[in-house]
């Protein structure tokens, strides 16, 4: 019997694996595909040492309204989905009032800022710094207007939370993108952030480091997690693997799982798009295009063009109509070429209402832990979060009671 199954093989399940085996635990990984195929796959690559604030949601009416109608390329929605979805929502409305939104973000930021000196030691050991690029992210403007409010915001951001941020006019743009067109009026540069060639291959890294070290990954199915009593036990390809506790990191898919325990996780999950082109332009560092919430990452498999929102239900069909105006906003930017995938890519964002993850013991189970919720940043905290519960399954005490599951009686 081991002492830990980690349930979920995404960036958040390795990174856990890789602290609870650092602390000394007998750890097994779980997954019934390869590990980083999922989300931490199909997300920009992007280690957002600068995302110090969550994303609310939107309470300007006019926004709203766009969205309703679905004139904003920032959110699409399926009507089917909108009913599941009225508590989530509602949640996430009054987290995103301004005084809440200031709380959370305290807490969130003290996540981020670590982010990059949290990856750093797992990217040497696994040998993959030709995966990282140190360039920064660049928000980007075709407006004057809507630069000039971006600059502002991140002003304020720079100035509250000591991050570094540089201004680059139109033409200092095209020197440091020689590759871009000349239709933008210039960016809002963020210097720390680190991004990655491969974001699937980076985990898959990680994964190989765990095994390394002597861990093993097991091909099974988290939906047959069954609690004994001796701890927990699934069952893969060549009979029951078993453990003393289990950890649940399977993003997106924690909820589904965890309902048959009798747990009510209120998640949104914001469905995301991406196309890789190649034999077009480049870019030295991913970038926002902030009028069309489009990002473009430059990956091993040429540019990523990837987008913004979306509320379906978890087995709805694609409707990548966000992918088709993103896919048109970047090309007036930049040369994309030829599309990689015969279809576009598309996964789920797993988003707790209060924008903070979950990262603690499960209420109601013994040697169960719950570590998901990331939103828009698993990639990003994955290792962060997972050193903060490998200490609180070490120690027995939480290191960010935020992040605890306890709380979810509250919301």
């Amino acid at each position: 019997m081991s002492d830990v199954l980690i349930l979920g093989g995404g960036m958040v399940g390795v990174s856990t694996a890789l602290a609870l085996q650092s602390a000394g635990r007998d750890v097994v990984l779980v997954d019934r595909r390869e590990v980083g195929q999922e989300t931490s796959y199909g997300n920009a690559g992007v280690i957002q040492n600068e995302a110090v604030e969550p994303y609310p949601l939107p309470l300007s009416l006019t926004t709203l309204i766009n969205i309703a109608f679905k004139r904003s390329n920032d959110v699409n929605y399926h009507l089917t989905a909108l009913p599941a979805y009225l508590r989530p929502l509602w949640l996430y409305f009054r987290s995103s009032l301004p005084a809440r939104h200031r709380e959370i973000s305290q807490t969130y930021a003290g996540l981020v800022r670590r982010a990059t000196a949290d990856h750093a030691p797992l990217i040497a050991a696994a040998g993959a710094h030709n995966l990282i690029r140190r360039s920064g992210l660049r928000f980007v403007y075709k407006t004057q207007q809507a630069l000039e409010a971006s600059a502002k915001e991140a002003e304020r951001i720079s100035r509250e939370y000591g991050i570094e941020v540089t201004f680059e006019t139109a033409s200092e743009l095209a020197i440091a993108e020689p590759h871009l067109n000349p239709v933008l009026a210039g960016a809002v540069h963020w210097p720390e952030t680190w991004s990655c060639a491969d974001p699937g291959d980076l985990t898959r890294a990680y994964a190989a480091l765990f095994i390394s070290r002597g861990g093993s990954i097991v091909t099974a199915d988290a939906a047959t997690l069954c609690e004994q009593d001796a701890g927990w036990s699934v069952t893969g390809r060549e009979g029951a693997v078993t453990a003393r506790e289990a950890v649940v990191a399977l993003g997106p898919w924690s909820p589904v799982l965890l309902k048959r325990f009798g747990y009510d996780i209120p998640l949104l999950r914001k469905r995301g798009y991406h196309r890789h082109f190649i034999g077009g332009g480049t870019l030295n560092a991913p970038m926002l295009l902030g009028e069309s919430a489009t990002v473009l990452s430059p990956m091993q498999r040429g540019l990523r063009v990837l987008t913004g929102a979306e509320l379906a239900t978890i087995d709805a069909p694609p409707s990548p109509v966000q992918l088709q105006r993103s896919t048109a906003a970047a090309a007036e930017l930049v040369e994309l070429g030829e599309p990689v995938e015969t279809e576009p890519w598309f996964g789920n964002r797993p988003c707790m209402p209060d924008m903070l993850p979950i990262a603690g013991k499960a209420p109601r189970h013994k040697g169960l832990w719950f570590h998901f919720g990331h939103g828009h940043q698993g990639f990003t905290l994955g290792p962060t979060t997972a050193a903060l519960l490998a200490e609180e399954m070490a120690t027995g005490s939480a290191p960010v009671p935020e992040l605890s599951p306890s709380r979810l009686r509250y919301l």
